[in-house]
């Protein structure tokens, strides 16, 4: 079963932006969130985002700068998912980006 993951402007823009191995790391998320939906424990630092019923989080990079991916489940959908932001952990407002 295939999940449809989806990209809001803002993340697809920041997605170009990061550096080449990790976005290497990002195209492995992708297709992790595609094959096994939102759930995906063993990522680094995976967990859901308090507050935020369908919102998760991981760390792509860990070191300095960290990089973070944050995720929803869209409940217009079935088995769709949106990623929300992707970038450093400094920049990641989590209360605002789900």
């Amino acid at each position: 079963m295939s999940w449809k993951v989806q990209f809001t402007g803002r993340s697809k823009k920041q997605a170009k932006k990061l550096p080449a191995k990790v976005y290497d790391i990002f195209k492995l998320l992708i297709k992790d969130l595609q094959n096994s939906g939102p759930i995906l424990s063993h990522w680094p630092n995976f967990g859901k985002i308090a507050g935020k019923s369908p919102c998760y989080h991981c760390h792509i990079k860990k070191g300095r700068p960290t990089y973070v991916a944050v995720w929803k489940m869209n409940p217009e959908e079935i088995e769709s998912i949106e990623v929300c932001y992707v970038g450093t952990h400094e920049s990641a407002d989590y209360g605002r980006v789900c």
